[in-house]
């Protein structure tokens, strides 16, 4: 007969330790590295608990099936698939928020940061010398032997901008590559942003100088498979990290990045508004409309491309999204021009009503594409 374990039976529960730390692997077609990295980092931590969890964007490589199956071997592996989301620090966030240990890593699974610093690293938050460990690209002792000279020239400039504009005192916050408390870790969480590239930068900056940083050098290997997964649209990414941080996060790296795209619209329309007039000799009543479609279309190509890429729209999906969009932005320019003669009735300065107007048409168009064109499934 099967027996309830209660307090004070003879056979108590056994307790298992978990963890002491915790290494969050994001990842994005990375099939080939998984498992040369999980190997790596068993013969590197031989005297260390701990567990590796792999973050996965739906790769379709079916990087998550590989990991899977290491799974199955070794329960210190876990796998976190998202499906609908995109983003390394989404990526990041949700994998620290998911593991266990008092202690976390994050290291990319493209082979080039160095997981033998890993126990140094351990050691020195563990020894209480520090809340949080940088692998550094800008000590001495740093050896790089895959970083070529133009991302190596695009991150030392947005190194100097992120610490001159947001007081950053760390050599390298634009480091992919570090260890942190996991208690501090969460106190920071609710106010980072899940879009982007830059976590470390965007913990660094939330923290304002809060956190007992050391830097430590590393040996930055080639990239062994795949390919880099940072494109051109990470530089607007990072643009808008660092305005959202100067804001003191009133608004959102997204919003920011949906106002950028409007103002490229801006342009837009203008421009497509004078070809009409100059070269078609349109009246200004459809040049004007042709200006707001073009401008309209273009606006919803680049914030699919750009601004909800985590969420980007194809096939029928993208049609019905730009039906949607366009009926959002209609009524948009309705709220822009009612808020802008509501102004000018108090206050009759054009460029100030116009602002206001432009302003209240991007949080309608904003808060509404959220709801209706790009909704989270």
């Amino acid at each position: 007969m099967n027996e309830a374990i209660r307090p004070g039976s003879d056979h108590p529960l056994q307790a298992q330790e978990g963890p002491e730390l915790s290494v969050i692997v994001p990842t994005f077609n990375e099939r080939d590295n998984v498992t040369v990295l999980y190997r790596r980092l068993e013969a590197t931590l031989v005297n260390v608990a701990w567990e590796v969890v792999f973050v996965d964007d739906n790769s379709p490589d079916g990087t998550w099936d590989v990991v899977r199956a290491l799974a199955q071997r070794d329960s210190r592996v876990r796998c976190v698939r998202r499906i609908g989301r995109r983003g390394l620090s989404g990526a990041c966030i949700e994998g620290i928020l998911a593991s266990s240990a008092p202690y976390v890593a994050v290291i990319d699974a493209d082979l080039q940061h160095d997981e033998t610093q890993l126990p140094k690293m351990l050691l020195l938050l563990a020894s209480d010398q520090a809340e949080l460990v940088v692998g550094s690209r800008y000590i001495e002792g740093y050896k790089s032997e895959g970083f070529n000279k133009q991302r190596a020239g695009a991150s030392a400039l947005a190194t100097e901008v992120a610490r001159k504009m947001l007081r950053v005192e760390i050599a390298d916050p634009m480091s992919g590559f570090f260890m942190i408390r996991r208690d501090r870790f969460e106190q920071l969480a609710p106010k980072l942003s899940v879009h982007g590239f830059k976590i470390l930068l965007d913990v660094v900056a939330t923290a304002h100088g809060g956190l007992r940083a050391v830097e430590i050098p590393y040996t930055f290997g080639a990239r062994q498979h795949g390919e880099s997964k940072l494109d051109s649209m990470v530089a607007l990414d990072f643009l808008g990290l660092v305005l959202a941080k100067l804001t003191n996060d009133i608004v959102s790296l997204r919003f920011i990045l949906f106002a950028m795209v409007g103002g490229i619209g801006l342009v837009v329309h203008l421009a497509t508004l004078f070809i009409a007039l100059q070269l078609f000799k349109a009246p200004f009543a459809e040049a004007q409309a042709a200006g707001a479609i073009v401008a309209m279309t273009s606006n919803f190509i680049l914030n699919n491309f750009l601004t909800y890429r985590d969420q980007r729209l194809k096939g029928f999906a993208l049609l019905r999204g730009l039906i949607a969009f366009y009926i959002v932005c209609s009524v948009g320019l309705l709220a822009n021009v009612g808020v802008a003669f509501s102004v000018y009735d108090q206050e009759p300065i054009w460029w100030l009503a116009g602002m206001a107007g432009a302003l209240m048409g991007v949080v309608w168009n904003y808060a509404m594409s959220g709801l209706f064109v790009w909704r989270k499934k």
